[in-house]
Formats: structure tokens, sequence, C-alpha cells
């Protein structure tokens, strides 16, 4: 079987390849992604780091840490799907070519074990050539990562000697899964069905389908119901989850919407309308197009949506929170050198630290390095109304800060600030969460070492004597930072808070986005590829060769318009979750969609798409009609 499977192989290259093309780049982008996180996790910082500078370090590339397993998520989710719907494509293409081996005499299980032979030849070629090609990803995300400052100048992924075997497994293993449901499939149709397309041949939707459909479509209605009550932290979680749910149900629905959603497509023309119609009689391969896009469209624009939305919500709670008339940002406090400056009233300095919080839970212990903000409870009171004026907040106690996550009032915790260690401290209050996030814990000035703060950063909230001269105050202010007005201050927060949501999804969805649209035009690849003779019957039947080509434009038209509708459905499920997360949380329901992101995905998409269509209908239709009638299929 091994043997008949590569002949298959050699005979069909131009259906296989695609197949092999998307184990090549799913391997690469996982391995990239789990070498890269293996790497950050294992970083360690320059020698002779201040224990102080070395939780810094460690927090940062813990962030990182987890921005990467991010990644490595959704490049997982990328290609187990791309891979098992490209190769569960291929199978369908070939269901001719099986009902003929069983009409000559093989059995059920000849076809399974031909199919699966083919699956290992593809794995096996995808995933030796993913290896080398997860260098050439790894590096290009290394890069990436550091110039958008989530890693430090100097770092490289680091080679680990078990990861070509890993990666060949893994290759293998996902093209020998995605072929099996598919295969069983079609050695269980009868082979006249399957000649005629008739019957069990010619349904679109399997139990397997209706199944996983209606199971991720409800899961993302949970999740986007659930996100209100989540809270800050689990609320932005559900929601942004909402879209990977919803697009993976409409994926998997697919055949049937776009049977549907197609009859409201206006065809103008005969063109239009032949379009419309293979469109709708050959659903699985529109649906097998349309797939990759909806996975695309969804979670990236479900994600930039929720990302931009969120950093929107938390600048404008900033905003409504924060009482002052000038902020100055300097090193270390800044109380006592600001207070006593003419036309000051008060000030209320907030001194950035990081801290390592110890949790219990039964006998499991966790250790994190969060920030913290060490404050004056009466002035931090002031400055943020909401937060009162935390009268329990001393030497020998904690608050559970705006973004505080595992512990709440009445917990005891472990507390340790470089060299310092606080021990089990009691949290006796907590200051509401924040949908913009913030510090973990609030601890009381004098609770640390004047030396300890001395090279940590602060910001100094300051509110003026109206009678005050305000250009001296602030000139006088000046010598101990810089000085900003509060909606100056804001504006650049607001802005920063945008730049490092606009890194984040960069990084998480840069590379996975790609090749997503590798997926999309392989798709449309693959589908050209098997419709000579019927483009060639066309062209018999009176039309020209561009006008074949037009017709095959305006299918991929309306594929592509049909993928995308179905993507901002998806992405739409996380917009409803992320309005009812930030009305609970903020009182504000927000959402800030990316307008312009919006339209060059939708431009991308189509422009992709037609120019692929357009080359391959091209290729496809070269030669004379009676020609490629009379050849072998």
């Amino acid at each position: 079987m091994l043997r008949l499977s590569w002949a298959g192989f050699r005979e069909r290259w131009t259906l296989f390849i695609g197949a092999a093309l998307t184990v090549c780049l799913g391997v690469a982008l996982v391995q990239s992604s789990l070498l890269l996180l293996l790497s950050a996790v294992t970083l360690e910082p320059p020698a002779g780091t201040s224990a102080v500078d070395r939780m810094r370090f460690d927090e940062a590339n813990g962030a990182s840490a987890a921005l990467i397993s991010v990644t490595l998520g959704f490049a997982a989710l990328f290609a187990v799907f791309i891979i098992s719907s490209t190769f569960a494509f291929t199978v369908e293409q070939r269901r001719r070519d099986m009902a003929l081996l069983r009409l000559v005499g093989a059995g059920r299980r000849h076809v399974r074990r031909l199919m699966l032979g083919e699956a290992v030849l593809l794995g096996a070629i995808g995933a030796v050539a993913g290896v080398p090609a997860g260098q050439a990803v790894m590096a290009a995300q290394s890069a990436l990562l550091v110039r958008l400052g989530f890693l430090p100048e100097g770092f490289a992924g680091q080679w680990r000697g078990w990861i070509p075997f890993a990666s060949i497994g893994v290759g293998v293993v996902l093209a020998v899964v995605s072929v099996l449901v598919a295969a069983r499939r079609a050695a269980r149709v009868r082979p006249l069905a399957a000649l005629r397309d008739t019957g069990e041949a010619a349904r679109v939707m399997t139990a397997g389908r209706w199944v996983s459909g209606l199971v991720f479509g409800a899961g993302a209605i949970v999740l986007a119901a659930l996100a209100p009550v989540g809270g800050a932290v689990g609320g932005q979680a559900m929601a942004l989850n909402v879209s990977i749910c919803a697009a993976i149900a409409l994926a998997m629905l697919g055949p049937v919407l776009v049977s549907l959603l197609t009859r409201l497509v206006p065809g103008a023309g005969v063109l239009g309308m032949l379009a419309k119609a293979n469109v709708r009689d050959n659903v699985r391969r529109s649906a097998s197009t349309a797939a990759p896009l909806i996975l695309l469209v969804g979670l990236l624009l479900g994600q930039a949506g929720a990302s931009s939305s969120f950093a929107t919500a938390g600048h404008e709670e900033l905003r409504r929170t924060t009482k002052a008339g000038l902020v100055v940002e300097s090193i270390g406090p800044g109380d006592g050198r600001l207070s006593g400056v003419p036309g000051v009233l008060d000030v209320s300095t907030e001194t950035s630290m990081p801290v390592a919080v110890t949790t219990t839970s039964g006998k499991a212990v966790n250790t994190r390095i969060m920030s913290a903000l060490v404050i004056d409870p009466a002035a931090y009171g002031r400055v943020h109304p909401g937060g009162s004026e935390l009268p329990g907040l001393r030497a020998g106690a904690v608050v559970a800060g705006p973004g505080a996550s595992g512990y709440s009032p009445g917990d005891r915790i472990g507390v340790r600030i470089g060299d310092t260690d606080l021990g089990p401290q009691p949290v006796v209050a907590a200051v509401p969460t924040a949908i913009g996030g913030g510090a973990a814990l609030l601890l009381a000035t004098g609770t640390l070492p004047a030396g300890l703060l001395a090279g940590a950063p602060s910001r100094t909230f300051v509110t003026l004597d109206p009678r005050a001269d305000r250009s001296r105050v602030t000139a006088a202010l000046a010598a101990a930072g810089t000085v900003s007005e509060l909606d100056d201050w804001l504006t650049r927060d607001g802005a920063n808070r945008s730049a490092t949501s606009t890194r984040i999804l960069l990084v998480v969805m840069g590379v996975a986005g790609l090749y997503a649209l590798v997926g999309v035009v392989n798709a449309v690849v693959i589908a050209a590829a098997t419709r000579r003779r019927e483009f060639a019957a066309a062209r018999a039947t009176g039309l020209t060769r561009r006008q074949v080509v037009r017709m095959a434009l305006a299918e991929s038209s309306i594929v592509t318009f049909l993928g995308l509708l179905l993507g901002l459905v998806a992405a739409a499920g996380t917009y409803a979750g992320v309005l009812a997360t930030t009305a609970a949380v903020t009182g504000t329901a927000t959402l800030d969609l990316p307008w312009r992101l919006i339209a060059a995905v939708a431009v991308s998409a189509f422009l992709v798409t037609g120019l692929t269509s357009v080359l391959t209908s091209w290729s496809a239709t070269r030669g004379q009609p009676v020609a490629l009638l009379g050849a072998q299929e």
C-alpha cells in the first residue's frame, strides 16, 4: 500500500503539495514558538544584577513568557485546524478515485490503508521540511519580540536536540489524525454512490461536524453570557475566547451556512449566476476555502477589537478615577521634595516596586513576581476616590491593588521585595479591580527602607492651590522630575496602552495570521487544480477562456465575501462580551473597533484570493478543451 500511496502522490502532486505545505508551515510555526518559550523561561539576568533589578527582570520575563505561551497556543490552533481542513479537503477531492478502487476489488480496509499511507508520506515530507523552516521563523519571531521591547537585546531562541524528532512526530500525527476521519467516511460510501454523487456521498454535513459546530457555538454563547460576571480579569479572558469558539463553530457549520448565504448574494449576468451555482453545487469545496478565512478574520478582528476596547476602557476609567492637576514622574519617592513647593495643596506619590507574592491553596504553594505600589493611604484615597482612604493599610499589612488576582481581604500572603522578606502579611482591604489592570499590591510608606526605594520609578499626583501661579509651580516641580498636565499624562498613558495592545496583537497573531492566509491561498490552489475537466467542459459549451477565468474569479469573490462575513460574525461575539464586561466593571459599555484593520483585512483577502484564483484558473485552462476532456482525470 505504501508503494501505491507513493505512486498516487507522484501522479497527483499538484493536489498533495498543498497538504505537505500546510504541515511544513504548521510544524515550523509551532516549533518556533515552543523553542522561544523554552528560551524565555530559562533566560537569566546579566551578571551583577541587584536583587530588586533581578525581580524586575523576572517580572518582565514572566510577562514575555506568558505572551509567547499565548502565541504558541494560537500557532497550535491554526496548525491543527488548517492541516486537518486541508487534508480532509484533499481526501474529498479524491472520492471518485476511491470509488474506482472499490469497484476493481479493493476493500474498505485497503482504501483506509492507502489514505493513511499517503498521510504518513505527506506528514513526513512536510515535517522534515518544517524543521529547517522553523529556524527561519524563530529568527524572525525573536527579532520581532526584541524590536517591540518584549525581550532584551541580544536574545535568541536556543536550539534543543530533541526538537527534530518531536516536530516530525507531531507533523506525521497531525496528518494521520486529520485523514483518519475523512478516510473512514470515504471508505463507508458505496462506490456507485460516490461516482454518481448521490446518497451518502452527497451529504455535506457529517454527524461529527454537526456536533462540533453546535458544541463550540454553545461554548461561545456561554462565554459571552458569563463575561460580565467574570470581573476585570476573568471577564476579559472569557470575552477574548468567544471569537475562538465562534470561529471554529462557524467553520464546522460552513457547508450549511455557505449554501444558505450564497442564495442571498446577487448574481449579475450569466457568469455571476454560474458562479453562484458552482458555489452552491460544490459546497464542500467552497466551505473548505472559506474555513481558514473564517478562522483568520474571526480571531484577528476579535482579538484586535477586544484589545483596543479594553485599552480604551482602561484609559477612560483612569481618567474618571484620578483627581489631580499635575503629574511629576521621577526616580524615588517625591513627597518630601514636592509638598513644600509654594502653591501645592496636596501630593500623592506612588512608587513602583516588584514584589514576590506567595499564596497557598491546601498544600500547593505558588510564588509570582508582580508589581506593587508604595503609597500614603490617605493621599492615595484623595487622588483615587474610588479606593477610599484605606485606613487599614499600615506597616505589617497589605491591600489588594487594582490588578490583584488570586487573593482577597482576609487572606495571608508572603511578600518579598529583593532581599527584604516581609514575611506573611494580612490582606486587610482591596481597592476596586480595574479593567486596565494595575498594581497587584498596595504597601504603606514606611514599610520598606528608604534606600530600597531610592532607585524606583514613581509618579506624584499634585493638587494645586487655585490661586497659585501655575507656571511658577510647574517650574519649581520640574527640579524633581518630569512635569505633565494631568490631561496630557492621561493622553500619553492611553497612547501607551493602545501601542502595547497593538504590539501584543502583532506578536500573537502576526505569524499565525500569515499562516492562515497561506491556508486560504492553498485551498484556492487545490480547488482549481482539480477542476481542469470542469473548466474544459465549460469552454466546450461556449465559454471563452477569459470568461471561465472571470467565472472562477466571481466564485472566489463570493466565497471570500462569505468567509469575511462569517468571520465578522465570530468577532462580533467577542465584541458583545467586551461591551458586557466593560459595562459591568466600569459602568460604561466601551467598544473601540479597529476600522483600518478591518478594511485592510477585507481588501487584502479579496486581493489575495482573487489573484490566486485568476492565476490558478488561467493555468488550469491551458490547452484545448477537447484534449483536456479526453485526458485521464
